[in-house]
């Protein structure tokens, strides 16, 4: 059985539409699925410690992701230009979500965030139009929301304690 996916080893595949990562599967390489522009569902059933740099860069066709449990990073770009991808639920095991790891989501309108710990990169959220934060986060990171220019109402919750410079500059 398939252990790993390699460094862009889907990468341009423009007529893949689903994929379901095994639960054999325990590293996904860089790039891996970037620009599998009708990529439109990924189920992730493996125990991934990991989304790497750019795996789903402009898998513009991506509405939905369901990401695992074991889950603890999302790299740089990982879902970079997916601008069909409507909602995203990060798992409590995540801490890190690195910079710019949802920039260009322009259809991105809700997220939960389910861990009260994660460190947020900058500019996360570049370009999405978030209309829903998960009811636990307690900081708004610097440029989290920068540029995101269709954004017209937002809530934020109670449990928000501070919102940094240029959350949502632009």
């Amino acid at each position: 059985s398939v252990t790993s996916i390699g460094r862009s080893a889907f990468s341009g595949c423009t007529m893949l539409d689903q994929i379901t990562i095994p639960d054999s599967v325990k590293s996904v390489g860089r790039n891996a699925f970037s620009g599998c522009s009708l990529l439109s569902q990924i189920t992730i059933l493996s125990s991934l410690n990991e989304i790497k740099k750019f795996c789903f860069k402009e898998c513009k066709s991506l509405k939905r992701i369901s990401l695992p449990n074991s889950l603890k990073m999302i790299e740089y770009g990982a879902f970079y230009g997916c601008s069909s991808l409507e909602k995203i639920s990060i798992p409590s095991s995540v801490s890190e979500i690195e910079s710019k790891s949802f920039y260009g989501c322009s259809s991105l309108t809700k997220i939960s965030i389910l861990s009260p710990n994660i460190e947020i990169g900058k500019g996360v959220f570049n370009g999405c139009k978030i209309v829903s934060l998960s009811k636990n986060m307690t900081n708004i990171p610097s440029n989290m929301f920068k540029k995101c220019t269709s954004l017209t109402q937002i809530t934020i919750p109670s449990s928000v304690k501070s919102i940094c410079e240029y959350a949502f500059y632009g």
